[in-house]
């Protein structure tokens, strides 16, 4: 396939996914943390026009309910609890922020909280539907990404653990790399476990079988 195909190819399941994304949206529970004002009144109407559930408070509480998708929390420079036990860039909640000014200290404290995404005063209800989509989608991409970074971490971990194996077996048995490695396998399939499994009975034996106790020669 040339580029441009590709291009309309990736272009085709964006059109796909998006609906669904959007619909998704639908049924959302959301906690505004927000004054009782005009901007408040507004960003609770149009969500419940999407379809979400939303609860309104303000001040913003020190822990979240465990029944809760999304948060929209204002951000106040005269307001002490902009920084919650929630309000970490690693949230397990997507974290849309609404701030009266841009100025230095308001969006360090948003990027402090752990925002997706940014809604300006006074609101305006164009924009909140795509600020919702926005923070939703990049929240599931980044977690996706954790996802995946930790099971690469737990195959480097894995393969790090088979190497010290072999080498314990090419010490204590004077066997070759390949050898080791073909034991560490048939010793797996055999078991019908890992072959990281293995690795880890023999790096426990050897450690055993090397421990010396403190006096002894």
């Amino acid at each position: 396939m040339d580029s441009e195909g590709n291009n309309r190819a990736v272009a085709g399941r964006a059109l796909h996914s998006t609906p669904s994304l959007l619909r998704n949206l639908r049924n959302l529970r959301i906690l505004v943390f927000h004054p009782r004002d005009a901007d408040g009144e507004l960003l609770t109407q149009q969500l419940q026009r999407i379809g979400c559930q939303v609860i309104t408070m303000w001040p913003p509480l020190p822990d979240l309910p465990d029944t809760v998708d999304v948060v929209f929390c204002a951000v106040r420079p005269d307001h002490s609890a902009n920084q919650c036990n929630w309000m970490v860039p690693e949230s397990a909640i997507p974290l849309i922020a609404l701030i009266s000014y841009e100025n230095p200290t308001i969006i360090d404290a948003a990027m402090r909280m752990g925002a997706l995404s940014v809604l300006a005063s006074p609101l305006r209800s164009t924009g909140i539907l795509s600020a919702l989509a926005i923070a939703k989608h990049t929240h599931e991409e980044r977690h996706e990404l954790q996802r995946r970074v930790a099971r690469l971490q737990q195959k480097l971990h894995g393969a790090n653990q088979i190497s010290q194996a072999k080498a314990i077996l090419v010490r204590t048995r004077s066997i070759s790399d390949d050898e080791a490695y073909r034991i560490i396998r048939e010793q797996a399939m055999s078991k019908r476990i890992t072959t990281e499994d293995i690795a880890r009975s023999i790096i426990h034996a050897d450690g055993v079988l090397s421990y010396r106790p403190k006096g002894n020669a």
